[in-house]
């Protein structure tokens, strides 16, 4: 790997392909998350590629390579989200009371069901559930990034739980049974969800 990351700092053409094959799928799915549909991921992709291949030379090759990849894919696709959408549309979390009881869902329910639900979501409810849920980011980090406040992004992290919620039950998944478990249960298994 560090002979096709020297290739890409000296910016030999035949590196950057073997970079960009090597690593595609891994940042494709990221941009996925982010995205509208896969013409946008697509076009967040290769903006990011660009990025990569332009600051490779930041690089720490002391440091692993795929969290630094990530982070450009990831602060990529936030950059392309707030050249095309707006968030007038946000209450700040004082608007809002909790409500209710989380719904019951499956044990079962699979990382890929659960990346099909949230994709169904607002794109200001997705960014900021995959910013915070998936990617780890806190309130504060994603208020800085997304120039937001931190309740707004604490709201539209409510409502996006709250709406995939009731996604859920739409979709007959909450079955009350023995080993089911709330939302926070199902993002802690599936996706890391750390409780933050």
């Amino acid at each position: 790997m560090q002979s096709i990351i020297s290739g890409c700092i000296n910016k030999e053409r035949s590196s950057q392909y073997l970079l960009y094959k090597e690593f595609y799928s891994y940042c494709m799915a990221i941009c996925r998350r982010y995205a509208l549909n896969d013409f946008d991921a697509a076009e967040v992709l290769n903006d990011g590629f660009l990025k990569v291949f332009t600051h490779i030379g930041k690089y720490d090759p002391e440091k692993p390579f795929k969290p630094w990849l990530a982070r450009i894919i990831t602060n990529t696709a936030i950059d392309h989200y707030r050249m095309n959408l707006k968030f007038s549309d946000h209450d700040d979390v004082d608007d809002h009371e909790e409500i209710g009881q989380a719904a019951s869902i499956y044990e079962q329910l699979a990382y890929k069901d659960l990346l099909v639900l949230v994709q169904t979501l607002s794109p200001a409810y997705r960014t900021v559930f995959n910013l915070y849920a998936i990617d780890g980011y806190s309130h504060e980090e994603i208020a800085s990034l997304l120039k937001i406040s931190t309740g707004t992004s604490k709201s539209n992290l409510f409502k996006a739980r709250q709406q995939l919620r009731e996604k859920l039950m739409v979709l007959n998944v909450n079955k009350p049974a023995e080993g089911t478990a709330d939302l926070q249960q199902v993002e802690r298994r599936v996706i890391g969800y750390n409780g933050k």
